[in-house]
């Protein structure tokens, strides 16, 4: 019991370090988005066919929901290029039918929002008796008795 308690409290752990939803999303998104070209590839040889630009574009936000698990400090630039191919990919892909575009935009949206921890919790505590100083400092007036 205890063993599996570590691996949840591990998970728990790295994924509080990373864009986890945000990437989830956008690892669906892309799937989502790459369903229709797949469907399609028969006549993606085609001259003038833009099921290849689809194939890719589904691949690139696809990617990018991969490299936010593994590269959480670039969350933002992730972020921002899952959400241009997934909008995008409305002209070769259909978007996944609008609801890989829109999965797209939301997990795109997360993973620039996503900020880390920078700080644990005991520096945390040092920063707030800075904080208590200053206001000391700038009051003239001892706030906490010693």
């Amino acid at each position: 019991m205890s063993s599996r308690y570590s691996k949840r409290n591990k998970f728990k752990n790295w994924r509080a370090r990373r864009p986890f939803w945000g990437a989830t999303l956008s690892i669906l998104s892309g799937i989502i988005i790459l369903i229709v070209p797949a469907q399609l590839y028969e006549i993606a040889a085609a001259p003038g066919s833009m099921i290849v630009i689809g194939l890719l574009l589904g691949g690139l936000t696809l990617l990018m929901g991969v490299l936010g698990y593994f590269m959480p400090k670039l969350s933002t630039l992730l972020g921002i290029v899952g959400i241009f191919a997934s909008v995008l990919s409305i002209m070769g892909a259909l978007g996944g039918f609008l609801i890989g575009t829109i999965l797209g935009i939301v997990g795109g949206a997360m993973m620039i929002a996503w900020k880390p921890i920078m700080a644990p919790a005991d520096t945390q505590d040092d920063s707030n008796k800075t904080r208590i100083a200053e206001i000391e400092v700038a009051s003239s007036k001892e706030t906490i008795s010693e």
